[in-house]
């Protein structure tokens, strides 16, 4: 459904105000929804048409029983698209329409300008209707149960893939399989040039030559450096049916679609409820409304002591970031400084925190963000702790307050969006075609439950057993998985067994 009247010309208003504060987004279209509609949109992940598949209904199922039972309820969705896609709640006051509004302006312009969504499809909206259209060809021409059943294979690999990649400039280069690497050259017998064709002959040299051509074959490693993107793997080189490949593809490209909104989450709803509340309370709201923004806002920045809320945290830090340029409490200078009340003082009335702030915008995502600018000072004011969740008492206790061992407990968790770093280091593992894949082991434990789905699932995509290299507690693991049965070695057996 259309703004009404009276919603169109508040959009319009808080757009130009938007714009006057020095936001760049694409034009935005709202639609109003009402609670069905928009945990419609929402089970789809924010579009109105997604590929038919059970998790979608699953996640209606549950939105819509926590709308009934006053457990959450929607405000606003928007969409990275060109032009963008925000849904209004049918029923919501006018106040929170105008909340949302501006909410969604920081959303687009943080969409559109920073470098982590540079490389994304502007017009998803559009792909996304194409994805659904083509799954369901290929579900009238194989089956419902045959193509929901690799979906949800591709499901549990969706997060293999390297989020790095679109940024990375690789010089196109041949098949490490097929890549020509020089003529092996056979070692002759010494002899005079009128002897040569008796003593080395021709079919011989030949048949010696393809014998050591076959042996380096064998002995090159495939891949020859560690390969990340393992779903574009799987696609060059698994065996797949044409119906599968294109199924895998899509999700895929999907994945990486989504894959700057999981590694900006804090960056992109802090940037949000910044420029929201700077537009409410100071260009947007009248006397009367007020006290029905401040209740709204207040309960956008709350949330279990135990939990990082993205909107509190990223909204806090560029806060501080604004005030740390204005009054220059930065550099070598103030860093060097040990004296407190100077530090508590600190003011060179520099004016320079507008500037950075759209410059932290451009330039971070959420590691560099949290890396850069969380600071041991930020930390003590905002009572950030390393908790731990004690099965004795059932409740999670303070751990530590180092502020080291908070950042780097903090930057472990936003590490590759929170999810395990893992590499095919070789397809052809003892010769027999097997998948040998690393974990980097960051300081994390793989779950194990998880770790073995994923082996069952590359399993079913590679149709040869697959390995898993990793580390538990203080010891290497090797978790293998050939179609049948899971395995778990230690490392060292499961090398002292291959060189027997």
């Amino acid at each position: 459904m259309s703004l009404t009247p009276e919603l169109e010309s508040t959009r319009q208003r808080i757009s130009a105000i938007a714009r006057g504060y020095g936001l760049d987004f694409y034009e935005t279209i709202f639609e109003i929804l009402d609670y069905k509609g928009i945990n419609q949109v929402a089970a789809y992940g924010g579009y109105p048409t997604r590929y038919p598949h059970w998790r979608f209904g699953m996640e209606y199922d549950h939105l819509s029983k926590s709308y009934s039972y006053g457990l959450h309820k929607i405000y606003e969705m928007v969409i990275n698209n060109e032009p963008a896609y925000a849904y209004l709640l049918e029923g919501n006051t006018l106040v929170d329409q105008k909340l949302v509004m501006a909410h969604v302006y920081g959303h687009v312009d943080f969409f559109k300008n920073n470098f982590s969504f540079a490389h994304t499809n502007r017009k998803m909206m559009d792909e996304m209707a194409n994805h659904a259209t083509r799954i369901r060809r290929t579900i009238d021409k194989h089956g419902l149960e045959p193509v929901e059943k690799f979906i949800d294979t591709c499901l549990s690999l969706e997060n293999l893939i390297d989020i790095h990649s679109p940024f990375v400039a690789r010089s196109a280069r041949p098949d490490a399989r097929t890549e020509d690497q020089g003529r092996v050259d056979v070692q002759r017998i010494p002899t005079k040039d009128y002897m040569s064709s008796y003593i080395n002959p021709p079919a011989y040299l030949e048949q010696q030559r393809q014998k050591l051509e076959e042996d380096r074959q064998r002995k090159r490693n495939f891949p020859d450096a560690p390969v990340r993107d393992v779903l574009a793997f799987l696609l060059r080189y698994a065996p797949l049916e044409p119906w599968q490949h294109e199924v895998l593809s899509i999700i895929r490209e999907e994945a990486y679609y989504f894959a700057p909104q999981a590694q900006t989450k804090i960056m992109n709803e802090g940037w949000a409820t910044y420029w929201h509340a700077k537009m409410m309370t100071e260009k947007i709201l009248d006397d009367s409304e007020i006290i029905d923004f401040a209740d709204h806002h207040s309960r956008t920045m709350g949330g279990a002591s135990t939990r990082v809320n993205p909107y509190k945290l990223g909204y806090e830090l560029y806060k501080d970031i604004e005030d740390r340029w204005n009054k220059g409490r930065f550099g070598k200078e103030f860093e060097s400084c040990d004296d407190m009340v100077a530090r508590a003082a600190w003011d060179r009335q520099l004016g320079l925190g507008r500037e950075k702030l759209f410059e932290v915008r451009r330039f971070y995502n959420d590691v560099t963000f949290i890396d850069t600018f969380l600071t041991e000072d930020f930390c003590h004011r905002h009572k950030m702790f390393l908790y731990r969740y004690n099965p004795k008492t059932g409740h999670y206790h303070i751990a530590s307050r180092d502020f080291a061992a908070v950042k780097q407990a903090f930057l472990a968790q936003l590490t590759n969006m929170g999810q395990p770093l893992v590499e095919i280091q070789d397809a052809n593992h003892r010769n027999r075609g097997e998948l040998y894949l690393t974990h980097r082991h960051e300081g994390i434990d793989l779950k194990l439950d998880e770790a073995r789905e994923t082996l069952q699932a590359l399993q079913a995509v590679w149709k040869r057993p697959v390995h898993l290299q990793t580390v538990m507690g203080d010891k290497g693991k090797l978790l293998s998985f050939d179609g049948t049965d899971h395995q778990e070695k230690d490392l060292r057996d499961a090398a002292a067994g291959e060189a027997s």
